[in-house]
């Protein structure tokens, strides 16, 4: 997280970032375990792929590459720059304020 957010006296634009990090990490960390073939009946697995779905449920199946990988990385990847962009562009802009 930037340090801008943490020397804030604003903690809601510090929630803010720390959430949209959260989601990114959440996003990116499925990406990970499926291109590492990760095992799917693991329940931590298991969490973080349901938890993904939810998170990308806009964007999963924007994209229809041959490559089943490929479809993944585009639409989890991103769910996970917009919800970053998104989250500390409000921070940034609630620091201002």
């Amino acid at each position: 997280m930037s340090p801008r957010y943490r020397s804030s006296s604003n903690s809601a634009g510090t929630v803010v970032a720390v959430v949209a990090d959260i989601m990114a990490v959440i996003l990116g960390l499925w990406i990970l375990m499926y291109l590492l073939d990760a095992n799917r009946a693991n329940d931590l697995v298991q969490f973080v792929h349901r938890a993904a779905d939810w998170l990308a449920g806009w964007s999963r199946d924007l994209f229809t590459f041959n490559e089943a990988w490929a479809r993944v990385v585009a639409g989890y990847g991103l769910a996970a720059v917009v919800y970053l962009f998104i989250g500390h562009s409000i921070a940034h802009r609630m620091q201002r304020h």
